[in-house]
């Protein structure tokens, strides 16, 4: 099935067409024979991640930059095997700026949201960082040509309504209700800028999706082989420059490194896999399961329980989420379908 892309004028040459097609006719007949299997794979992805959250905020003498070079070392050092076992090109003629595009936008918004998960609390990072469906039916909009009515408008108002109640900004509500940055400045300044990442981490994250679509025909190690190393070389970079290169203290902390780069890996897989299977939004909505493994999580490991805002917040976002999901699921009924008729205008 031919896709018409407004990214494809940054394609730098001719890709084999027929071994795209061959890849991608394999993939959709697949999609045939289990329809939801790329919303289950997502969904499934979204523990792995929901658990490299939990070790980035326990970790608190690493700094989470340099622990984000530890992730991509679990996606980089797996993957090369696999490239070279499938007889994989490491990077395609006519793929190779949209592989660096996917590259430098998922490392960027991987390390913001690490910070994020560091310096707020997990749940509220993470229902912010995870608010992506919203994004990313604008970019896929623009880009893949997805459609984005007012229905997507609508969940769009609720997730950032959502985002309000969770970050509550005193500009809005004031100081008589505890904001993230109530506490003393140093707490202050980490929590506000931590808000900030986690914004900015979902509007980098929207766009990986996009580009992961696009890239739809090839296989997943080539996707992850590039992925990894530029990351790598980007988060060491960035680790040094800013003085934070060491190695980890021997015992938990280097377990539980090794663990980050397993559940990395394994979520990566996954989530490549269903984003060749299925539409860019209805992917991130699955992986938007993150935010209830967080509030999970975040009682469970660190007793943090959230406030009434922050569940609020959670709710709105979440709703968005399933809502998105059932007109997803009406979409696909036939016009016959009394299920579909009452529905109503989540089938429209």
């Amino acid at each position: 099935m031919t896709e018409h892309l407004e990214l494809q004028h940054l394609v730098d040459g001719d890709s084999d067409c027929e071994t795209t097609n061959r890849r991608r006719n394999f993939s959709v007949s697949r999609c045939r024979s289990c329809p939801y299997l790329g919303l289950m794979l997502a969904a499934l992805s979204s523990l792995f991640f929901s658990l490299c959250s939990v070790i980035v905020k326990g970790l608190v003498d690493v700094n989470p930059m340099e622990l984000a070079a530890f992730r991509f070392v679990g996606v980089l050092l797996p993957a090369i095997p696999i490239v070279i076992y499938k007889g994989e090109h490491p990077f395609p003629k006519g793929r190779r700026i949209m592989l660096l595009l996917r590259s430098f936008v998922g490392t960027t918004g991987l390390m913001l949201s690490f910070y994020a998960f560091r310096h707020m609390p997990l749940a509220d990072a993470s229902v912010i960082v995870f608010s992506v469906p919203v994004f990313v039916a604008i970019s896929a909009r623009i880009f893949l040509k997805e459609p984005c009515g007012i229905f997507n408008v609508i969940t769009i108002c609720l997730t950032l309504i959502g985002v309000v109640l969770i970050t509550r900004p005193p500009l809005i509500f004031g100081h008589t209700v505890e904001s993230l940055t109530d506490n003393h400045v140093e707490t202050e300044n980490a929590e506000l800028w931590g808000a900030v990442a986690a914004f900015s981490a979902t509007l980098f994250g929207a766009n990986a999706y996009v580009l992961l679509r696009a890239l739809k025909g090839l296989h997943f190690s080539v996707i992850m082989t590039n992925f990894g190393s530029f990351a790598l070389i980007q988060t060491i970079v960035v680790t040094w420059a800013i003085g934070a290169l060491c190695l980890p203290r021997c015992g938990t902390d280097r377990l539980l490194v090794v663990a980050l780069a397993l559940f990395s890996f394994g979520g990566q897989i996954l989530l490549t896999l269903a984003l060749q299977m299925e539409q860019a939004g209805p992917v991130a909505i699955a992986r938007s399961a993150d935010i209830v493994f967080a509030f999970f999580w975040q009682v469970l490991f660190f007793n943090e329980i959230p406030n009434r805002y922050s569940v609020g917040g959670a709710i709105l976002v979440t709703s968005s989420v399933l809502l998105t999901g059932l007109r997803k699921w009406a979409l696909s009924l036939p016009e016959t379908s009394n299920m579909k008729k009452s529905l109503g205008i989540l089938a429209v």
